[in-house]
């Protein structure tokens, strides 16, 4: 849901461009991408406030003027009121905000380039506005801040991240200490951000993990005028308890990175899940309070923070007086990004455990007995078709994932490894759903003779471990034009639903971006809907019974099965292809076989 800031922006900018406004000029004056402006403009309409251009008309228009200029004011002080006091012309909304300071440094398109840096500063300023709100707390108690901060020196258990920043005046805000460094900026931040680690041991390695006085080449990556900018453009906001709440800045947080990864390419599928795709994971797994959660591959948290929303959403307006949150549990393979996510799961108040490693070879989570441990709900996007994984080491495992019948799924992608991986991480009544590429569930079916990635895919359905896939709408991720499958398992499936497995094409449901397309709200909610109730509808979902994959050679895209249009007759492109390839990598993989035993022969 929007916060109050960004209706109010979209109104402001809609009474300055005039009534009606065209949805694409207004969009550019806000500086906003396709979902979030969508999103508010949904919002809006819902509430009678603004209204759709008719038929073909692009356009969005203010029902009444005065109406709306009364809707979201402020109740102590108007908008105009509110800026002054904080010294500047407007008040805009966090995400604009946010990534207006990212912007800082030499404007988006090189934001992306500077995301180390940009996103531990942000984590910073939050936890000193944080910490300045508890000393506040405390000097409240004890008559004054110099008291307060005297006492913290004392015992640092009394606040959640102490900081070893004093301002020279203590009434000032700790942030100052950064924002005042004159020459040599950017070995006073890292000297600072280290100084904040060593007294903090969960913020090591997460916020001292970059050198904002760098070199490369003898010169500086950041340099302190840019560095300042940077400082300066945080500094303009505060990002206390008081301010803005741990789901606000945790939103705001998440945007900030979804506009890294537009300007990161392939790079962004290291870290980055489109939300609409996340919001229909969580959504169909229904995490209960208090459950174990667990991403093997979790990138910069976003699957992980999905989970605690939607279990969050579904408890709303229950009659417990307290929800045990879901403990959270992560493994991720790059530095960068297990600094993400940590910092992620921080800015958004969530306590979750995100370790660093190769979750493949050494997954971290295990039981006192050695073994994998079980959680309740698994969630991934692993990166597609990793091809540096060997046979040796599916058969040298020594955690008992890779089920006899399994197994090696084939060099040439380790998506179905993944899958077992995930399956052997849920307890008995656990689920999961990971997104994969769309030739994991086509790929080998209806070929002449064997194919391992089928064979193991074959096992998964024979065990009826499968209860649903999910089609998804094509240049959703910013790493692909792909379209992309999820596949929900449930160790539990229903007496009813045994024996089947539900599948959903929801190719269509989509909205145009730039410079991604997206799911709409409703879509969102139509597709985790009919997930859920495994409703059947024409051309978007179908029961299949397992009678009827095997008839298919185990194909289990729904693409094979729904149809989305009366003139379609041909299987989507971007599936072929992936099949061929696969068919080319099983050829290449038989020759060099073959070689090896005819030259073992000597011919």
């Amino acid at each position: 849901m929007p916060d109050p800031d960004q209706l109010n922006d979209f109104l402001e900018a809609l009474e300055t461009a005039g009534s009606p406004a065209r949805n694409p000029a207004l969009r550019e004056a806000l500086g906003w991408d396709a979902p979030l402006y969508e999103e508010v403009k949904a919002a809006l309409v819902a509430k009678g406030i603004v209204v759709r251009g008719r038929g073909r008309s692009d356009t969005v228009s203010l029902v009444g003027a005065e109406p709306v200029a009364q809707a979201y004011a402020p109740a102590k002080a108007t908008r105009k009121a509110k800026a002054a006091s904080n010294g500047t012309h407007k008040d805009k909304s966090l995400e604009t905000w946010i990534w207006d300071a990212a912007c800082s440094i030499r404007g988006a398109k090189d934001a992306p380039k500077y995301k180390d840096y940009i996103l531990p500063l942000i984590f910073t300023k939050r936890l000193c506005d944080v910490f300045d709100d508890e000393v506040n707390r405390i000097a409240a108690e004890v008559g004054s801040r110099e008291k307060a901060f005297r006492l913290l020196w004392g015992d640092h258990k009394l606040v959640r991240f102490y900081l070893p920043l004093v301002p020279e005046d203590p009434e000032l805000p700790v942030w100052t200490v950064i924002r005042r460094l004159a020459g040599g900026i950017g070995e006073g931040v890292t000297t600072h951000m280290r100084a904040i680690a060593r007294e903090n041991p969960r913020l090591q390695g997460i916020i001292d993990r970059v050198d904002f006085n760098a070199t490369t080449h003898g010169q500086r990556d950041l340099d302190d005028d840019r560095l300042s900018n940077l400082i300066e453009a945080i500094s303009t906001k505060r990002l206390g308890l008081s301010d803005v709440e741990a789901d606000i800045i945790g939103k705001s947080y998440e945007y900030l990175i979804r506009k890294f990864a537009e300007g990161s390419g392939q790079s962004a599928g290291e870290f980055y899940t489109p939300p609409e795709v996340a919001s229909i994971m969580s959504k169909v797994l229904q995490p209960g309070p208090g459950m174990e959660i667990y991403d093997p591959c979790c990138g910069s948290g976003g699957l992980l923070v999905k989970c605690e929303i939607a279990m969050e959403e579904s408890v709303r307006g229950s009659n417990s007086a307290t929800i045990a949150p879901l403990k959270l549990f992560g493994q991720e393979y790059v530095p960068e990004t297990w600094a993400m996510a940590n910092m992620n799961m921080i800015i958004h108040d969530l306590e979750g455990q995100i370790e660093i490693g190769d979750t493949f070879k050494k997954p971290w989570f295990k039981n006192s007995a050695g073994k994998l441990r079980k959680f309740d709900r698994v969630v991934a996007n692993p990166m597609w078709n990793q091809d540096w994984f060997t046979e040796a080491d599916y058969d040298g495992d020594e955690f008992d994932r890779f089920p006899p019948g399994a197994g090696f799924p084939g060099k040439s992608s380790a998506d179905w490894g993944w899958v077992q991986h995930m399956h052997a991480s849920i307890n008995d009544s656990g689920r999961a759903a990971v997104v994969l590429d769309t030739g994991a569930a086509s790929r080998g079916s209806g070929n002449a003779g064997t194919n391992k990635e089928k064979t193991v895919r074959q096992w998964f359905v024979e065990h009826d471990l499968i209860e649903s896939v999910l089609y998804l709408p094509e240049n959703l991720f910013y790493n692909t034009t792909a379209p992309g499958i999820v596949l929900f398992l449930n160790k539990a499936k229903p007496k009813e639903r045994q024996g089947k497995v539900f599948l959903v094409n929801a190719s269509q449901e989509f909205e145009k971006g730039d410079p991604k397309n997206f799911i709409p709200e409703a879509g969102i909610k139509r597709i985790a809907d009919t997930l859920i109730g495994w409703q059947e509808e024409d051309k978007l979902s179908r029961i299949v019974h397992h009678a009827e994959l095997k008839k298919n050679d185990y194909n289990i895209s729904p693409s094979r099965y729904i149809h989305t249009s009366d003139a379609e007759t041909y299987r989507p492109i971007a599936e072929i292809v992936e099949e061929l390839n696969a068919i080319e990598a099983e050829a290449r993989e038989t020759d060099r076989a073959l070689k090896e035993i005819l030259e073992k022969l000597g011919i």
